[in-house]
């Protein structure tokens, strides 16, 4: 046979093996035997092995070729992965219905229904139709790189069909199957090796091995749902459509998924699923409701990490009965005084619990809760544990009511529980041990000071070999003194100390949010850093709002400074004023800069520049993300707002434009493609 034919015949067998494996793992079709596809396999790898510079990584015998990792490097995804808001009941549905509704001034909603796959959530990247990169969800801003073991799984194409984009991200979800996780459970179980409590547990852990040779041996699946980046592909306009477009790429997509409208369609197709989820041949613990108009989500945009355009309604959750051994008192970073129920170990949704959230006081009360009680206990959405209620027919005699300790039990202080609130607190800030540990924790963490190196355990040994007292502490830190801490070496020491001093200058915004100030966020610490330009005068307008926190006074007549920032209410507001009148938090900050943190003041009026004056609306997907848009246009002197209206003087309108460019274009606003914008942030508008 000459090198033509040869390499003709291997590109046969590769496309014959990958529209069987599409038929076999996507379409769940099988077209030939076991046999067959053995033979057809074996005769690829003999012409491979025969002319090695012939593999390619898109070839079916490369799924498993990768050497062991060592580690998982970082992969920050060009769009984010975001969660999911929850609804537990259909109030909770209307309510996310009627929010859209108005949003979108509409009647009815329709929406796209798809069973929530029990598993990980993961992003491929294609680039000219070839798979490139593989990546778990992480958390959400970055994952980590798993791309060899994600080769391994059959159901994912190594190469796209048909008309491919040059780049396409492709979002969904890995998951075991029941039969192949029961599978894998005999087979660890005959090794007498440990066995899975679930599938979603046994799909992370094989998802994330060394060996991609693991990986392979273990029946992962995978369902497409959505899509981040993408260059050179025409998005559809709906999900529905997005889906056959994902489907005729050759990627599987979910059977269950239906186009429903309102939500009493939205409730039927929920029923039915759960009806079927025991016969089905994979967990699921709920059904996600997606806008199906793909412009109308751009319209709705985000809160927080969530869409506002979907939401995830859970199963109920699962039950079973244990007995409350005790109850303990947890103490949170804001000092908030949590009861935790410690409870005769039950197997219960998946997983052996226990340990038990019990809210606060009132709960405990309303559910007249003893210990030695047999109570009820639940995973509330398949995840958090719960005890709902109690057996009252088994209370033993010698059942002892709960009562909430008079002294916090970490450090003694006097617990107050505020007239009006349900939650109790420990009155020791920092000076208690659990609220300096967790507000470290939350000081250091990536969003706020981004401080590498300094987990959990090693804050607990800073606290307990009294070298921190407070987060300015820190700063203070010498390599000496770290490399004397357990398991801490000088290289670790000095990778610490390094960490420390970059973080010396920081932001207005992840200064606010490190802080820990109850009930402020991080999107909420922006505003605030944004509204007020500078910390000095933040803390004018706490001292200024001080007195008006009276509820005798009318609403509007209370905290005015401070609830004239956008998403702050009475209750931010109140936490803000709480917190900068505190006079340990006053010293706090003067011992920050006193330790050499510095933050800049942000411009509160208008920048001067080019497009001063002007105001723009960001609607498609542009080459850089919508924030670093804004960036540029603001960085230049233009406002950018939310909607369009006759005051908007532009509209930068990427792929996929929707709404806001129609309206733009009824309105008469002009509008803008990406170079366009770049050169008239270079010279000026007209």
């Amino acid at each position: 046979m000459t090198a033509d034919a040869e390499r003709a015949r291997l590109q046969a067998l590769r496309d014959e093996i990958r529209a069987h494996d599409h038929s076999y793992y996507v379409l769940d079709a099988p077209t030939v035997s076991d046999a067959e596809y053995d033979r057809l396999f074996r005769a690829l790898q003999a012409i491979e092995t025969a002319h090695p510079e012939w593999i390619t990584a898109d070839s079916p015998t490369q799924r498993v070729g990768a050497a062991p990792s060592a580690r998982f490097a970082p992969v920050r995804h060009a769009v984010p992965m975001r969660s999911l808001g929850n609804c537990f009941s259909e109030e909770e549905l209307a309510e996310f219905d009627r929010r859209v509704c108005e949003g979108m001034g509409w009647s009815v909603a329709t929406y796209t229904a798809e069973p929530k796959l029990d598993g990980l959530a993961v992003s491929l990247r294609y680039e000219e139709g070839v798979l490139v990169q593989g990546a778990t969800r992480g958390d959400g801003q970055t994952g980590e790189e798993v791309t060899a073991n994600l080769r391994t799984l059959r159901s994912i194409p190594l190469r796209l069909s048909g008309d491919v984009p040059r780049l396409l991200e492709v979002r969904g979800e890995v998951f075991l199957p029941l039969e192949g996780f029961a599978r894998l459970n005999q087979q660890q179980e005959a090794r007498g090796e440990k066995t899975y409590v679930n599938p979603r547990n046994a799909a992370a852990g094989a998802l994330r091995q060394l060996d991609p040779g693991v990986t392979a041996r273990r029946p992962l699946q995978f369902l497409a749902y959505a899509i981040g980046a993408h260059e050179g592909w025409q998005l559809p306009g709906s999900q529905t459509e997005l889906l056959a477009a994902l489907r005729a790429l050759g990627l599987p997509v979910s059977d269950l998924v239906q186009q429903v409208s309102g939500v009493e369609a939205c409730l039927g197709y929920y029923r039915d699923l759960l009806s079927r989820r025991a016969a089905l041949p994979f967990d699921i613990d709920g059904v996600v409701y997606k806008v199906d108009d793909l412009a109308a989500r751009e319209e709705l945009g985000y809160v927080a990490r969530a869409p506002r355009w979907a939401i995830a309604h859970k199963f109920p959750a699962e039950e079973a009965q244990t007995e409350l051994l005790d109850v303990e008192w947890q103490v949170g970073r804001t000092g908030a005084v949590t009861p935790v129920a410690r409870l005769a170990p039950v197997f219960v949704g998946g997983a052996t619990v226990s340990n038990a959230t019990l809210h606060n006081v009132d709960e405990i009360r309303r559910k007249d809760l003893h210990i030695g009680d047999r109570v009820i206990v639940r995973r509330a959405g398949d995840v958090i544990p719960e005890v709902r209620s109690v057996v009252l027919e088994h209370r033993p005699a010698d059942a002892k009511p709960v009562v909430l300790p008079s002294a916090c039990p970490v450090c003694g202080s006097v617990i107050e529980r505020p007239e009006g609130e349900a939650v109790a607190r420990c009155s020791g800030g920092l000076t208690c041990q659990a609220q300096l540990h967790a507000g470290l924790l939350h000081a250091v963490s990536r969003r706020a000071l981004d401080i590498e190196g300094l987990g959990d355990k090693l804050i607990q040994q800073l606290i307990d070999e009294q070298l921190v007292k407070d987060p300015a502490d820190l700063f203070g830190l010498s390599v000496e003194a770290l490399a004397r801490l357990e398991r801490m070496g000088e290289k670790s020491a000095a990778n610490v100390h390094q960490a420390l001093a970059a973080a010396r200058n920081t932001t207005l915004p992840r200064l606010i949010f490190a802080l820990g100030i109850r009930d402020v966020g991080e999107a909420t610490a922006d505003s605030l850093a944004r509204h007020f330009g500078s910390l000095e005068a933040l803390m004018e307008a706490c001292e200024a709002d001080a007195s008006t926190d009276d509820p005798s006074l009318k609403d509007r007549e209370r905290l005015p400074r401070l609830r004239g920032v956008q998403d702050v209410g009475i209750e931010v507001a109140r936490s803000l004023v709480h917190w900068f009148m505190d006079p340990r938090h006053r010293a706090l900050l003067k011992r920050l800069q006193e330790a050499g943190m510095s933050w800049s003041d942000l411009p509160t009026r208008p920048v001067e520049g080019p497009l001063s004056g002007r105001r723009f609306v960001i609607t498609g997907t542009l080459p850089e993300a919508r924030d670093a848009v804004a960036a540029r246009i603001q960085a230049a002197g233009g406002q950018v707002v939310g909607s369009v209206s006759a005051k908007t003087d532009f509209l930068v309108a990427g792929e996929a434009a929707g709404s806001k460019l129609a309206k733009a274009q009824a309105l008469g606003v002009p509008v803008l493609d990406w170079a366009a914008l770049l050169t008239m942030v270079a010279q000026g508008a007209p």
